[in-house]
């Protein structure tokens, strides 16, 4: 094989070799910025060029393209390189996206069709839960949410659910935000018995509201978490109370709480441990 052939050997001819380039330089910069993402306290060029079996000149080159995108930077008294503050939006854009509410939806059918009552999804915003989705019982007389309602954090069960796992600065926040305002004659509006109720909650993995909301109305909740075990949304089963008596609150209970483990571990999310709290996890 002659010089030049050795040279263009597999490499497409004409505009093709610029786009394999700029392809081939794309998959290059990436393994870079995989390699400084798993190691935090970065990585020398030396280092950084064995590891992806180039040059130190050509894996320079694409540290400096980076570093001129605000992709990485250079820690100049430790002579290491480091991911940037824009590859941490990017990456973390993820979970930011991740659409827990279309995650959460086929779920919730499946808790209306096990247990004949409406199951909703609801999120934390301040001191109160933002219903986003729900799926409702067949049932003529039933629990309906209109989406985008609120209700306070401290006289719900999605609520409780999502205010079982705050850490303590944030639990203050909240009763300094709102208060415990009385909803119904059984809410829970003293500090120190709310406490408790959400204690017992973290234990036994689900929130219930006995008509604290709602007279004639029960419900059970469960937290879906993040991957650092904080609580991202709830998802709860509600319906009159002649149907949810106190003594089926335990079986709802564990059927929501399996349920959102489920969403939780399809989200990448983790449950935490009844002792740590999001502050903690």
């Amino acid at each position: 094989m002659s010089e030049v052939k050795r040279r263009t050997a597999g490499r497409p001819p004409g505009p093709g070799k610029s786009a394999s380039g700029h392809s081939q330089s794309l998959v290059r910069g990436l393994n870079l910025l995989e390699r400084l993402a798993a190691t935090p306290g970065g990585l020398a060029l030396s280092e950084l060029a064995e590891m992806v079996d180039l040059a130190p000149s050509t894996t320079h080159r694409l540290l400096q393209a980076l570093q001129g995108q605000g992709f990485i930077t250079q820690d100049a008294a430790l002579g290491v390189w480091k991911i940037d503050v824009k590859t941490f939006r990017i990456g973390n854009s993820f979970l930011e996206a991740r659409d827990f509410v279309a995650a959460s939806r086929p779920f919730l059918r499946r808790l209306t069709a096990q247990t004949g009552e409406t199951a909703n999804l609801g999120i934390r915003d301040g001191a109160t839960a933002v219903f986003l989705a729900q799926s409702e019982s067949p049932q003529m007389m039933r629990m309906i949410t209109r989406l985008g309602s609120r209700a306070p954090l401290h006289a719900s069960g999605v609520g409780k659910a999502l205010m079982a796992w705050l850490p303590d600065d944030e639990f203050e926040r909240v009763l300094a935000e709102r208060g415990l305002a009385r909803v119904t004659e059984n809410t829970l509006h003293t500090p120190e018995t709310l406490r408790a109720n959400l204690a017992q909650a973290r234990r036994q993995g689900f929130a219930c509201d006995r008509e604290e909301h709602a007279i004639g109305l029960h419900c059970v909740a469960a937290c879906l978490h993040d991957e650092h075990g904080a609580p991202l949304a709830a998802i709860s089963v509600s319906g009159p109370v002649a149907r949810i008596p106190e003594s089926r609150l335990p079986e709802l209970g564990k059927l929501v709480r399996e349920t959102a483990a489920e969403i939780t571990a399809r989200l990448g999310g983790r449950v935490p441990s009844p002792d740590e709290t999001a502050a903690e996890a």
